[in-house]
C-alpha cells in the first residue's frame, strides 16, 4: 500500500480484537479479585484453585494478575505482547484443567453436571495469539511509551 493511504485493517484491527478480549479478562479477573460480578473474591478463588484443581496459591496469584491486570493492558494496549502471554497462558491452563473433560461445544442448554467445553477458550487464545505474535497496532500505549 502507498505511503500515506489508507489501511482500516492495520488501523483498527487489533483494536477491534484488544477492547472485546481486554473486557472479558477484566470481568473475569475482578470476579476473582474483587468479588464484582458474582464473583466470589479472593479468599474463595484461592482456596477453590487449590482444593479443586490443585493449583498452588502462586499459580493462582499469577491468573489473577494476567486476568485483571492482563485485561486491562490488553484493552489500553500498554505491555500488550505481555498481558496477551499471560491470558494465552491462562486459557491453555483453563483447557487443560477444566474444559477438555466437556468436549468442544459449549452447553448452551445448561445442562447440569455438565461443564462448557473448549471452544470459547480456543476463540479467546486465539485473539490473544494474534496480539502476542502482532502487537496491539496503531492505537496503542505501546506506540507512544515504547516509540522506536
Amino acid at each position: 500500500m502507498a505511503k500515506g493511504s489508507f489501511d482500516a485493517t492495520d488501523l483498527f484491527a487489533p483494536l477491534m480484537l484488544r477492547i472485546p478480549l481486554g473486557l472479558i479478562f477484566m470481568a473475569h479477573g475482578s470476579q476473582k479479585l474483587l468479588g464484582l460480578f458474582g464473583g466470589h473474591g479472593l479468599t474463595w478463588t484461592f482456596n477453590t484453585f487449590e482444593e479443586k484443581m490443585g493449583i498452588p496459591p502462586i499459580f493462582t496469584l499469577l491468573a489473577i494478575i494476567a486476568e485483571f491486570g492482563g485485561g486491562f493492558g490488553i484493552l489500553t494496549g500498554f505491555l500488550t505482547r505481555l498481558s496477551a502471554a499471560g491470558i494465552s497462558a491462562v486459557m491453555l491452563v483453563a483447557i487443560y484443567k477444566v474444559h477438555w473433560a466437556h468436549g468442544f461445544f459449549l452447553n448452551l442448554n445448561c445442562v447440569a453436571g455438565r461443564g462448557h467445553g473448549i471452544e470459547y477458550n480456543i476463540a479467546l487464545l486465539g485473539m490473544a495469539l494474534y496480539l502476542m505474535i502482532a502487537g496491539g497496532g496503531r492505537w496503542c500505549l505501546d506506540r507512544l511509551v515504547f516509540r522506536s
